[in-house]
């Protein structure tokens, strides 16, 4: 028995003398959604869908509209996003894969193995007095 503590112990130092360092998953996606809503095209982050409507949420719920699998040295992300009327989704969908990889790996030094982009909706000009709702079509 005294024999499987020190094998133990001898892990854990050499795993390293200052400890682990854990990031919430939550981070890692206030940091995906922060990412996502800075490029240009992108009217929002969406909530989901619910009877044809896509929900746009706030800017100030920047976690919501992001899913993320956080390992210990790597990261997978997928968005659900809003974009606005008259963008080319390709274009938007690449910046956004592009701006949340580098800020993600920048600030938390995981390695970003895939950032997924879901359109769900389009944001219209008239819909301005609507933001909480987009219609999908």
């Amino acid at each position: 028995m005294e024999g499987f503590v020190m094998e133990k112990e001898k892990e854990i130092k050499q795993a390293g003398t200052l400890g682990s360092i854990r990031i919430a998953d939550e981070v890692v996606s206030i940091i995906a959604g922060l990412a996502a809503t800075e490029v240009d095209g992108i009217a929002g982050m969406s909530g989901g869908i619910a009877g044809g409507i896509a929900e746009m949420l706030g800017r100030k719920n920047f976690a919501k509209g992001v899913k993320v699998e956080v390992g210990e040295k790597e990261a997978a992300v997928d968005l659900y996003i809003i974009v606005k009327y008259g963008v080319r989704i390709p274009d938007i969908a690449l910046a956004a894969q592009e701006n949340v990889k580098q800020a993600i790996e920048t600030m938390t030094g995981l390695s970003v193995v895939e950032v997924n982009v879901h359109v769900q909706g389009v944001g219209f000009p008239e819909d301005d007095k609507h933001e909480d709702e987009v219609r999908v079509r």
